[in-house]
């Protein structure tokens, strides 16, 4: 991999893509907005032989507004990080193509997601940075219980301090 360039996103996981499709279908009638963010493919069982990282979460930026046919988001608040891969959002009126609007985001990251409407399992399509259409398989990843990141204790904590 030569400098400055990122790995390669090997696919997205069933349930984050389920997450996604879900939070369209709560958003709709408006679209629905949120940023990508990738593990590396090492870390996941069943993948540490793949080389690249694999889509496992989707960060909704605060202050985000949507409408039913533009959704946006502060920029500077979108984290500047390796595992920021790419953006999601949903179209209300299910047409699964980018718009002009979308393809001058694209530019920041390497997948952009389009959910449409009923965002049913074959209803998403992802594309590149240019807006050109891209696979992005859908892996079937164990990702760690979300109410794990709070299972911890006082005494974690003062360890971790120490």
């Amino acid at each position: 991999m030569r400098l400055g360039s990122r790995p390669p996103v090997v696919g997205i996981a069933a349930e984050t893509l389920d997450f996604a499709r879900e939070a369209a279908r709560d958003a709709h009638p408006n679209e629905y907005l949120g940023v990508l963010q990738a593990t590396p493919s090492a870390d996941l069982d069943g993948f540490r032989d793949r080389d690249g990282v694999v889509v496992t979460d989707i960060l909704v930026i605060p202050a985000t507004k949507s409408g039913p046919t533009s959704a946006t988001m502060r920029r500077h608040l979108v984290p500047n990080d390796n595992r920021t891969v790419g953006s999601i959002h949903s179209h209300p009126s299910g047409v699964l193509r980018p718009s002009d609007e979308d393809r001058q985001t694209f530019g920041a990251g390497v997948v952009h997601v389009i959910l449409g409407a009923p965002y049913g399992p074959d209803d998403w399509r992802a594309f590149d940075s240019e807006g050109e259409r891209r696979s992005l398989p859908v892996l079937d990843v164990d990702l760690p219980d979300p109410e794990s990141f709070f299972d911890f204790t006082q005494e974690d904590i003062d360890e971790e301090l120490e």
